[in-house]
């Protein structure tokens, strides 16, 4: 059963809605303003049926009025079969009620603005449960793969073992316990050798790359970006106010001596060597040393995102940058968010041990890393090898399930596609040879209910190359090949292409 946010009642709607706050000058009765107010969150849903309501002297209490006042009000709401009066279990939101938006007039009136209010609060309210990910989407772990058993065992651990002292703050630079099983898990399984003092937790991504930005950078200074790139590296490099600076990527990552060119004063490079998004290539050994060899000559940094570099799929997993890094240049930065579920909005980023007091001391006034419980559970999964032989299972399922995609398109669309061949990365870039443009192929899928992406969006410099043009598809929650053989008939009929 659920239970409505004290500000429900305690608020009611606002003063542009049909019903005002509490108002002792008016000259309608309390009681009845009560029932008015109450009545509102029922027919918005604000109040769903099930829902326990305040007791009657609770209200009172955040009211400021007599408790035979909040009682008056809820008989007359029980009356009508709007609440349910249980007892010593309290008073509850009728469960059987089949609520119908209406328009509650006041005493002195309502008018048409009033009508329009409500009605659009219940559409609101009604339109907020959460929907699956459309098919294809990009950036999605397979969310039906996730061990939810293990993990509410090892939830409802941590909830009975809580402690009062567990309710404080913590540290803003995330939980020790969740630092010294990241630390663990990078040493065997990327190479990364770092304390757990190294290690801080962030609320994702975008969280650690905007701490490193304006911890280590000023505004105006330049930094490389990969072109293409994921969107939200620039945007959250230009909000901070830097230079951006897009440097073009080939078939071995990051062309270095492009960068150079560019932007020979660049105080930072962001990249993704373990599968370029959205490209999915590798960057070499011979670019990534290069890529070290001009951090350590220019004193600049490097920020590795590692975003998805457990998903390999042929061929032998390379190294992180990180664990090149003799001379203390890279940033390391990965999230939970693509290796376990979204919702957990979990990143970390390895700081190099001498910059550690600078990020300390900024972490104090960075947004959260997260909530304590929820770095804890991490922390235990990560611990008792659970998400080790959760990485391993979804190696092979998404290999399974890129070939199911790739091989249901091929099926509906013969020589007319080609698919790249990438050894990793969770998701396909297909290119359509014919007159339309994959931004328009996007859309008509979109139009379809497929979540395809144009990867020229992605370029800042996009050329007239067939190279720069394909569509995105994510795999990773196709979860059968019938399932892939539909969405592919789907996309033949959205294309058109004759």
């Amino acid at each position: 059963m659920t239970r409505p946010s004290k500000r429900a009642i305690r608020e009611g709607v606002d003063n542009d809605g049909p019903v005002a706050r509490i108002d002792r000058r008016n000259r309608v009765p309390l009681a009845l303003q009560i029932y008015e107010r109450i009545r509102a969150a029922i027919d918005t849903r604000a109040l769903t049926p099930g829902a326990r309501v305040a007791s009657a002297r609770v209200l009172a209490s955040e009211l400021g009025v007599a408790r035979g006042t909040v009682e008056a009000a809820y008989q007359r709401l029980a009356g009508e079969g709007y609440l349910l009066a249980r007892g010593p279990a309290g008073t509850i939101v009728s469960p059987n009620l089949s609520i119908v938006p209406r328009v509650l007039a006041r005493a002195h009136g309502a008018g048409r603005a009033a009508a329009s209010t409500m009605v659009d609060q219940h559409e609101a309210a009604t339109a907020t449960a959460p929907d699956p990910p459309p098919p294809l989407q990009l950036g999605i772990p397979a969310l039906d793969a996730f061990p939810r058993k293990i993990w509410s065992r090892l939830a409802g651990r941590r909830a009975r073992a809580t402690l009062p002292a567990d309710f404080g703050y913590g540290d803003p630079s995330g939980e020790l316990a969740l630092k010294q099983a990241i630390a663990a898990y990078l040493l065997v399984s990327r190479g990364v050798a770092c304390r757990p003092r190294q290690v801080f937790v962030t609320s994702g991504y975008r969280a650690g790359l905007a701490l490193a930005a304006t911890t280590l950078l000023a505004p105006g200074d330049a930094v490389w970006i990969e072109d293409p790139c994921y969107p939200p590296t620039r945007a959250v490099l230009e909000r901070a106010s830097m230079a951006v600076a897009p440097v073009p990527v080939d078939d071995e990552g990051l062309v270095v001596a492009q960068g150079r060119a560019l932007a020979p004063d660049a105080r930072l490079a962001v990249v993704t060597p373990s599968h370029q998004a959205p490209l999915c290539v590798s960057m070499t050994v011979a670019r990534r040393l290069t890529l070290l060899e001009w951090a350590a000559k220019a004193r600049a940094w490097v920020f590795e995102d590692d975003y998805d570099g457990e998903f390999h799929y042929e061929g032998p997993t390379l190294p992180a940058l990180k664990s090149l890094d003799s001379g203390d240049r890279v940033l390391y930065a990965g999230s939970f968010s693509k290796t376990l579920v979204p919702a957990l909005s979990l990143g970390y980023l390895v700081v190099p041990d001498a910059l550690v007091p600078r990020f300390a001391v900024a972490a104090r006034i960075a947004p959260g890393s997260g909530a304590r419980m929820m770095q804890a559970v991490v922390a235990d999964f990560l611990e008792q090898g659970h998400f080790a032989r959760h990485l391993k299972k979804m190696r092979l399922l998404y290999a399974q399930r890129r070939n199911w995609l790739a091989q249901a398109l091929r099926t509906a669309f013969g020589e007319r596609i080609e698919i790249d061949q990438t050894r990793g990365g969770m998701h396909l870039i297909v290119r359509v040879r014919g007159r339309a443009t994959d931004r328009t192929l996007a859309r008509r899928a979109q139009q379809a209910g497929l979540n395809c992406q144009p990867l020229s969006e992605r370029y800042a410099n996009a050329g007239a190359g067939a190279r720069d043009k394909g569509v995105l598809m994510g795999f990773t929650n196709v979860t059968s090949a019938r399932e892939a053989s539909v969405i592919a008939r789907r996309l033949h009929e959205a294309w058109a292409l004759g």
